[in-house]
């Protein structure tokens, strides 16, 4: 379970895909708490999809990919060089700041537009027609694993605003139009849809 509020912006080093998977290998340059506390078989969300650590030393790690990882995500298109959110499991004594994410995406959105207004930005972000049922104005949504609330919802496109911090402490920053990133809808949309559709057997 992650809060969706980045600890570090890491670097893809490599990116080896195959038909049936590949492996994902990402920089700790700069992330030394999270280097000196990094266990083999540690979870961590990476662009908001949660990996499991297969190797690691001072300066990296590596997670293994599943064929459905890469299509379900936007590994498929990434390579190296480009920037990811990095985020440890929240531990049990944490406060939660952003909201329940799983670490499950859901599917691949498409960055329509980002746009500075005034010290903030604006985030435009096309969300697939499958998971529009779960989008709610002033909801919650996890964007390349980044906890962001909806401030307009029109047309199947999510319109965040961004505040500085957040675009200087995540890869929002290196977005740009087209670009694929990881959607993880409200764990609690997820479930009331599952128990209304339990009602009607």
């Amino acid at each position: 379970m992650f809060t969706g509020i980045t600890e570090h912006v890491g670097k893809i080093e490599s990116l080896e895909r195959r038909a049936d998977g590949g492996v994902l290998r990402v920089s700790l340059a700069g992330a030394r708490e999270i280097a000196a506390e990094m266990k083999l078989g540690d979870s961590i969300s990476v662009n908001g999809c949660c990996l499991t650590v297969a190797e690691f030393d001072a300066q990296a790690f590596s997670a293994d990919l599943s064929g459905e990882t890469l299509r379900r995500t936007s590994f498929g298109e990434k390579k190296a060089g480009d920037v990811v959110n990095l985020e440890r499991p929240l531990a049990a004594t944490a406060r939660l700041g952003g909201h329940f994410v799983q670490g499950h995406v859901d599917g691949i959105g498409r960055v329509a537009k980002l746009v500075p207004e005034g010290n903030n930005w604006w985030l435009s972000v096309s969300v697939p027609e499958e998971l529009r049922r779960y989008v709610a104005e002033k909801g919650s949504i996890a964007i390349d694993g980044v906890s962001l609330t909806v401030a307009r919802w029109h047309g199947g496109v999510a319109d965040f605003a961004i505040i500085p911090f957040t675009y200087q402490h995540t890869n929002i920053r290196a977005m740009a139009s087209s670009n694929a990133v990881n959607l993880e809808c409200d764990i609690l949309a997820k479930y009331v849809e599952s128990l209304l559709a339990a009602r009607t057997l």
